[in-house]
C-alpha cells in the first residue's frame, strides 16, 4: 500500500469511528463534565485532562453501543441509514467490541486518576442511556423525561473528579438545570426528525398532542429550565455578578424568542432555530459557571 493510500485508509477509518461514537455530541457531554470540574476546583489543572478524557471515552462508548442497539432502526430512517453499521462501514460486532474497550478504558482512567465516585457515575450514565433510555424510547415518546437524567450526570462526574461531594447543593442545582434543559432539547430534536421516527415505528409526541400543544409543552419545559437556573445563584454555584447577569439575560432572551415564535405561530417552521437557541442557552450557562469559578466577578 502506498503512503497516499495508507493516509486515505487511515482518514476513512478515523472518520467512521468518529461518526460511530457521535464525537461532537459526546464532546458536549465532556464540556458539561469540565464545567462541573472547574466549578468545584475553581482553576485549571492536570486533573481536568484526565477527568474530561475519561468522560469523553465513556460518552463515545455509550454512543457506539447505542448505534449497535439501534442499527436496525437506523437502517429504516433516511437520516441514519448511512451511519457506519447500516451503511456497511463497520460490523455490529466490531462496533460492540470497540465500544466496550473505550468504555472500560474511560472508566479505568477515571478510577485510577480521579477516584471511585466519578468512575461509578460514568458507569451509571452508560447504564442509564443504553440500558434504560434506549429501550424505553421504543415504548413511549415520554422516555425523554427519565432519559434526561443522562444530562445531569456529566457535571457530577466532573465535580466529584475535582474532589467535590455528590450531595453538594451547588452541584445538585447545576445537575438539575441540565436535567430540565435536556427534555425540550430532546423533544425539539425528535420534532426535527419525526417523519423518520414514524417510519421506524418509534412513538412520537404527535400521537398524543396537536402541533400547537407540543410547542406549548416545549415552551413550558424551556421556561422551567430557565427558572431552574435561578438555583445556580441561590445555592452559590454562581456567586459573582457577571455570571448571574449572563445567565439571567440568556434566560430572558430564550423565553422571549420562544414566546415570539409561539405567538407568531412560526415555531413549527423554526424547529431547527429553536433547537439551536436552546443549545446556545446551555453554552452560556456553562460559560457563566466557568467564568464565575475562575474570576468570581
Amino acid at each position: 500500500m502506498t503512503a497516499a493510500a495508507l493516509r486515505i485508509s487511515t482518514e476513512s477509518w478515523l472518520s467512521t469511528w468518529l461518526e460511530l461514537t457521535k464525537f461532537r455530541i459526546s464532546a458536549v457531554s465532556t464540556l458539561t463534565a469540565a464545567t462541573g470540574f472547574i466549578a468545584y476546583s475553581r482553576n485549571f489543572s492536570i486533573g481536568l485532562v484526565t477527568a474530561t478524557g475519561g468522560t469523553l471515552l465513556m460518552a463515545m462508548a455509550s454512543s457506539a453501543l447505542n448505534e449497535v442497539q439501534e442499527s436496525e432502526l437506523d437502517a429504516m430512517m433516511e437520516r441514519t441509514r448511512h451511519r457506519p453499521i447500516p451503511g456497511g462501514l463497520v460490523t455490529a460486532r466490531a462496533a460492540l467490541i470497540g465500544a466496550l474497550i473505550m468504555g472500560a478504558l474511560g472508566c479505568l482512567l477515571l478510577y485510577v486518576t480521579r477516584g471511585t465516585a466519578p468512575a461509578l457515575l460514568g458507569l451509571l450514565a452508560m447504564t442509564w442511556y443504553n440500558g434504560i433510555y434506549t429501550p424505553l424510547k421504543r415504548m413511549t415518546a415520554f422516555a425523554v423525561v427519565p432519559g434526561s437524567v443522562i444530562g445531569a450526570l456529566p457535571p457530577a462526574i466532573g465535580w466529584t473528579a475535582a474532589g467535590g461531594r455528590i450531595d453538594s447543593p451547588a452541584l445538585l442545582s447545576l445537575c438539575f438545570v441540565f436535567f430540565v434543559w435536556q427534555v425540550p432539547h430532546f423533544w425539539l430534536l425528535a420534532l426535527r426528525h419525526q417523519n423518520d421516527y414514524a417510519k421506524a415505528g418509534l412513538p412520537t409526541l404527535s400521537r398524543h398532542f396537536s402541533a400547537s400543544q407540543i410547542f406549548r409543552l416545549i415552551f413550558t419545559w424551556t421556561s422551567a429550565s430557565v427558572a431552574a437556573s435561578a438555583l445556580l445563584m441561590v445555592f452559590q454555584t454562581i456567586t459573582g455578578v457577571v455570571g448571574a447577569v449572563a445567565v439571567i439575560a440568556a434566560g430572558v432572551w430564550l423565553v422571549w424568542r420562544y414566546a415570539w415564535m409561539l405567538r407568531a405561530n412560526t415555531m413549527g417552521a423554526r424547529v431547527f432555530q429553536a433547537f439551536m437557541d436552546i443549545n446556545r442557552y446551555a453554552l452560556v450557562v456553562m460559560a457563566a459557571v466557568v467564568f464565575d469559578a475562575l474570576f468570581g466577578l
